[in-house]
């Protein structure tokens, strides 16, 4: 006899900054989250106020918006294994902490 043991996982979709959206000062919301790879985070915000820029640790520290930028205001993204970063591309929004970093085992 063969058994097989299959392990299932189950991707947890997260509305990034909760009930108040994408928007600034959203830089805490990850804390205490646990992600895993697969997981969806769902970005909702005003198309023409914010827009969501994929980035990679340099630039988010830098609040450089260089990278794949999003801008449907309904921004769905599926986390990878490591650590994620997202800025808002709008000027000085990513100053105001309109910016997380999201890592997912």
């Amino acid at each position: 006899m063969v058994l097989f043991a299959f392990e299932t996982t189950n991707a947890t979709t997260y509305n990034v900054g909760d009930d108040g959206g994408w928007d600034m000062g959203v830089s805490n919301w990850p804390n205490g989250k646990n992600f895993k790879a697969g997981d969806v985070l769902v970005f909702n915000y005003p198309k023409n106020v914010h827009s969501v820029v994929i980035v990679n640790k340099e630039n988010y520290d830098s609040c450089t918006p260089s990278g794949k930028t999003l801008t449907s205001g309904n921004d769905k993204v599926t986390l990878g294994k490591g650590t994620s970063y997202f800025i808002c591309g709008k000027p000085t929004h990513c100053q105001f902490d309109q910016k997380i970093a999201v890592t997912a085992n």
